[in-house]
């Protein structure tokens, strides 16, 4: 089976992120597209993070109806912080009938340097790259031949807009799944109260 890795906070999870695995389940020609929630990507901040389980359960109820997605929790059991290397390692180990590939946008490309062991993964696995926005600078990485782009449409969405509309008692219908919208209304989420 071939499976791609679309890791993220998913803090919370939105329709750009949802557009992003779809079109890679379909571009790439992956028979399925795992969304690995992270519980802290080391090379960002830990503020306004959401327990990993709450948003592992946001991500469950935004694809509850898609069988070409699923919702891993593999890196809630590794050493934290979750390093992308060691996560494909584990998961080697443990499918070894699968074959792992990487889904990022061209903005995690350009510092793919500053990531743990990148060399390996560049030379053993394939990364399939969308495009973040028209400003991008280009990636030292973009020629490499295990370096996929993929077309998706841009939704300039970010999970930091959703979560100040959500502390503002703002409308965030259309941006979040219904599933995903009614789990945080539900449990008074990202309020900020």
């Amino acid at each position: 089976m071939n499976i791609g890795l679309y890791f993220g906070s998913f803090n919370p999870i939105h329709a750009g992120h949802l557009i992003v695995a779809e079109q890679a389940a379909t571009q790439a020609q992956l028979d399925r597209v795992w969304l690995v929630v992270s519980p802290h990507n080391p090379l960002k901040k830990k503020d306004n993070l959401l327990s990993e389980y709450d948003r592992l359960r946001m991500v469950e109820a935004a694809i509850e109806d898609n069988h070409r997605l699923h919702a891993s929790n593999v890196e809630f059991f590794l050493p934290k912080p979750s390093y992308t290397v060691d996560t494909l390692l584990h998961l080697r180990e443990k499918y070894p009938s699968y074959t792992f590939s990487i889904i990022m946008g061209a903005d995690n490309l350009v510092h793919l340097h500053k990531w743990k062991n990148f060399e390996a993964l560049l030379a053993h696995y394939t990364l399939y790259v969308y495009p973040r926005g028209e400003e991008m600078p280009g990636s030292p990485f973009d020629s490499h031949p295990n370096v996929r782009l993929f077309p998706a449409p841009l939704l300039d969405i970010s999970a930091t807009y959703i979560r100040e509309q959500i502390a503002k008692g703002q409308s965030i219908r259309y941006l979040v799944p219904d599933a995903a919208r009614a789990y945080i209304e539900d449990r008074g989420l990202y309020r900020g109260d």
